[in-house]
């Protein structure tokens, strides 16, 4: 993986399943935000919770540590609020949105690559 960022190895039953270069397993309940390689809980729940505000973290990091925010918007694909896609058009930074499941097999993909790429993942 790029850098020291978490793979994502399993996800459903509300949470998610990481392991990171150092071989260590964390299972991490509700929804996640990664930014800067570090995985956190992330308290949205829903798409209709998500505003700028539950992404500060992405923001804060900036251009320098973010390209884009991978976005999983749960069981079905849906368009995110136009507050949040407006906001990080404003702050430079891509939007990329789909499925939660989707997302949390690309992110595995992208940061192989290495992208530097902040990932919100609404668990389902």
């Amino acid at each position: 993986m790029a850098r020291d960022a978490p793979s994502i190895e399993a996800y459903g039953d509300g949470g998610f399943r990481l392991s990171s270069e150092q071989g260590a397993d964390a299972r991490h309940e509700g929804s996640l935000l990664i930014v800067a390689d570090q995985a956190r809980a992330w308290g949205v729940t829903a798409l209709a919770e998500l505003t700028v505000a539950s992404l500060a973290p992405v923001f804060e990091a900036g251009r320098a540590e973010v390209e884009f925010l991978l976005l999983g918007v749960g069981a079905r694909n849906a368009q995110p609020p136009r507050a949040v896609r407006d906001a990080l058009a404003a702050a430079g930074l891509g939007l990329e949105f789909m499925d939660t499941p989707a997302a949390a097999r690309l992110y595995n993909v992208l940061t192989s690559e290495g992208r530097r790429l902040a990932c919100a993942l609404i668990a389902v």
